[in-house]
């Protein structure tokens, strides 16, 4: 199906995407301070969480209104909670490096990554908020996606007494 908008669209569309900032006004601001740290990364997602409300997750080096603060940027991770086969996905993208630069570190219900391949170079430390396995952990990295599937614990259940 393609769809047509008007152009009363397309100005409201600007100005929500004015109201977070110009990244072309971040960019050269950061280029006058004479700095060499690479470029310039910021997004977001939006989507729809399990109990119906909006999710909304920000990646990349730099904040609306700030400048980078390092060279390193933040992949867009997501997290995939799957009951019927008890896992949890964890699935991370990191275009440009080689799955032996990829380091991860599982401790204490937080992932660790982090890549390093050039001028490529990544880090972002995620929470698990779901009770999981940490010992099961099994990653797979192809075409710079990284996925690591834990298994999930069950959850003791009260004994009650006869």
């Amino acid at each position: 199906m393609i769809m047509f908008f008007d152009s009363g669209f397309n100005r409201i569309f600007k100005q929500m995407s004015n109201s977070f900032f110009n990244i072309d006004d971040i960019c050269e601001e950061f280029k006058g301070n004479g700095s060499d740290s690479g470029s310039c990364c910021y997004g977001y997602t939006m989507t729809v969480g399990p109990d119906g409300k909006l999710v909304v997750k920000e990646f990349g080096n730099v904040k609306p209104d700030l400048l980078p603060t390092s060279n390193t940027r933040e992949p867009l991770v997501d997290i995939i909670v799957d009951e019927k086969e008890k896992v949890v996905k964890l699935i991370a993208e990191m275009p440009g490096v080689e799955k032996t630069d990829v380091k991860v570190v599982v401790e204490n219900k937080i992932v660790d990554l982090s890549a390093e391949h050039d001028e490529k170079k990544y880090h972002v430390k995620v929470p698990v908020k779901h009770k999981v396995d940490e010992n099961s952990a099994k990653a797979s990295y192809k075409n710079g996606i990284l996925q690591i599937v834990f298994k999930l614990v069950e959850e003791e259940k009260a004994k009650g007494g006869g």
